[in-house]
């Protein structure tokens, strides 16, 4: 009876945080449950699960990714820039003109290729992801100012800005986005031959690579994918400012990771899912949503997000252990 009760808590205990979580917010704030502010938590966690979508797929081939924050920064500025003053070619003296879905397509281009080239930099020259990721984000922070001059890039006009602050029956696009990446890659992990090739890399690298599974061609492809979706996030962040902000997503790796966690994906691969990944987003979503409604302070809302972070984390070594 008590490894049956564990096994419970170990399989609900995102679900069963989360609950608790919202009941105590209700009872704290009269403005917590309300549909206002269910929409408004679903529109602000939006980014967050974009950027953990991917993040889950990297860490459950035993990977990590530091970059996505300014990989986001980068696709979203290229994007907005190449829709606002389109690209010059210096050298035939030709000046080319971006359509709206042109701007967007550069933008998911440019996330993917910095994606692709984390996963070149690990696969080709052995380096730690940490390494190779920290690399990329020092990489991706430098061009966004190049391409930005340092200044924010505005007026992306309303078609633009739809993506991040429109509103389609009744949902709002960014919630639209997200709900629709969580479809394909919850589809993609647990009925493909694709998603289970992902499980057995994080899980066991060396009899991966003894079963014959191109190991180093599935965390490119995991590594490309983790940087199409920050690019995905990138042009949401952007739309909805209505600018593309130099310095943005400053810190959004830290809340993807701990996305990651808190939704029950080991660190160490192999083990975790997206629909955890969903609910470790709303948990943070709604702590911090109830933080603000209580007026706490957000010096000490980052406070108490790193020591849910820590919660999470050690109740993964526990439950490996104990596995």
């Amino acid at each position: 009876m008590l490894r049956f009760h564990r096994e419970f808590l170990a399989r609900f205990q995102s679900l069963i945080a989360l609950a608790l979580m919202v009941l105590a917010m209700s009872l704290l704030s009269d403005r917590f449950l309300t549909a206002e502010n269910a929409w408004n938590i679903l529109r602000q966690i939006s980014v967050n699960l974009c950027l953990s979508i991917g993040m889950t797929l990297i860490i459950l081939a035993g990977g990590i990714d530091l970059s996505v924050g300014a990989v986001l920064a980068l696709s979203g500025a290229v994007a907005a820039g190449l829709l606002k003053n389109g690209a010059v070619l210096s050298p035939l003296a030709v000046r080319l003109e971006f359509t709206l879905f042109g701007a967007i397509i550069a933008g998911l281009l440019v996330g993917a290729a910095a994606g692709w080239f984390n996963g070149w930099a690990i696969t080709r020259f052995r380096l730690p992801p940490f390494v190779a990721t920290l690399g990329m984000f020092s990489i991706a922070r430098g061009l966004t100012m190049l391409w930005t001059g340092g200044f924010p890039i505005t007026g992306l006009g309303p078609e633009f800005g739809f993506l991040g602050t429109g509103v389609l029956l009744g949902v709002p696009m960014p919630v639209w986005i997200s709900g629709m990446l969580v479809g394909v890659f919850v589809v993609v992990t647990r009925k493909t031959r694709f998603g289970r090739y992902i499980y057995a890399v994080g899980g066991n690298e060396g009899a991966a690579l003894l079963t014959g599974l191109p190991v180093n061609r599935i965390k490119l492809a995991v590594y490309t994918l983790g940087g199409l979706l920050a690019a995905a996030a990138g042009l949401i962040v952007t739309a909805r400012l209505d600018s593309a902000q130099p310095n943005a997503g400053l810190g959004y790796e830290l809340d993807s990771i701990a996305a990651v966690v808190i939704g029950g994906t080991s660190l160490s691969g192999g083990r975790g899912s997206v629909v955890g990944t969903v609910l470790g987003c709303l948990i943070i979503g709604v702590l911090n949503n109830g933080l603000f409604l209580l007026d706490v302070s957000p010096f000490w809302q980052q406070v108490v997000k790193g020591f849910v972070i820590l919660a999470a984390v050690a109740i993964d070594k526990m439950s490996s252990r104990e596995a």
